[in-house]
């Protein structure tokens, strides 16, 4: 990994079906132990309707490439316990290297 680790984490992947038949996240770790560069961002954003600033906070991962990790999965930081949504993945091409992948991350409740 070419990022600096700051924690460990843990894949979540899966669906189950809760008491009234509605599909939910299973919590099902796929892979756990996984070294991570985990670091939340705030950025202030505006609109052409709105233009009254509001912030927006959110996170971008990093973990060593080849690691399984796809859309939709779930981060849970081993460190913290919190999860998060990957809404992208995507890896920078490198001759030299095999460049991380970045994960770009919503924090779940």
């Amino acid at each position: 990994m070419i990022a600096v680790a700051n924690t460990t984490v843990a894949v979540l992947r899966g669906m189950s079906t809760n008491a009234w038949g509605d599909e939910v996240d299973a919590d099902t770790p796929v892979r756990t132990g996984i070294p991570a560069s985990l670091v939340e961002q705030t950025r202030r954003v505006t609109t052409r309707d709105d233009p009254t600033p509001r912030i927006v906070r959110y996170a971008v991962g990093r973990v060593t490439a080849g690691i399984d990790v796809t859309d939709q999965d779930r981060i849970r930081d081993e460190r913290t316990g919190a999860t998060y949504i990957v809404e992208a993945v995507s890896a920078m091409n490198s001759a030299a290297v095999a460049a991380d992948l970045r994960l770009d991350l919503r924090r779940t409740t």
